[in-house]
């Protein structure tokens, strides 16, 4: 399994309408979405537009060839273009997995045992 954060620019002047957008995604790409293997997936706003996003799946280069594939999240990401002014292509293949530098059951788990 595979834990991948990214993050992305929304729009500042446009936060309402990205987050009343994702408040009822549309029901066929919540099942691409799923479809794709992603799962635990969640996004982060911040005021300033700062987009943080997390997932986990089994095979990234998979998940993205499925949903570049996709015609609902084809349209999804039509539909979502113009809120992320400094992307040229579609967001969701845009994405750049940040690098994990830390997992805190990892390190536990390589911990020696202790009482």
């Amino acid at each position: 399994m595979r834990r991948v954060c990214f993050q992305l620019q929304v729009d500042p002047s446009r936060l309402e309408e990205y987050t009343a957008k994702h408040a009822a995604v549309w029901p066929d790409m919540l099942d691409a979405i799923a479809a794709s293997g992603r799962r635990n997936y969640s996004l982060f706003l911040r005021p300033d537009g700062l987009l943080v996003g997390y997932f986990e799946v089994d095979d990234l280069e998979a998940s993205q060839r499925f949903l570049a594939e996709s015609p609902a999240a084809a349209r999804w990401e039509t539909e979502m273009a113009e809120l992320f002014p400094s992307v040229d292509g579609r967001a969701d293949q845009e994405m750049v997995p940040l690098r994990e530098i830390f997992q805190l059951e990892q390190q536990l788990d390589a911990l020696p045992p202790h009482g």
